[in-house]
């Protein structure tokens, strides 16, 4: 499995579900709405740790950047 996303990629992604999970236990977002953003979160966290996106291999995109070889 390739990796296609840069550092600063899943770095942002991490930041964006770490602050969807606290908007939800502080009750800021709730509902379906905060369900949904709590799925998304974690589909946020899970690409981050892996570093594969799904929808960039679909797309062909890739934010690794090169490497020299």
């Amino acid at each position: 499995m390739k990796k296609n996303m840069g550092s600063a990629d899943r770095w942002i992604r991490f930041f964006l579900a770490a602050m969807a999970v606290i908007l939800y236990f502080t009750h800021v977002i709730t509902g379906t709405v905060g369900l949904i953003v709590i799925v998304i979160a974690g589909v946020f966290l899970l690409t981050s740790f892996v570093g594969l996106c799904p929808l960039y291999s679909l797309f062909g995109i890739n934010t690794c950047g090169y490497k020299k070889g």
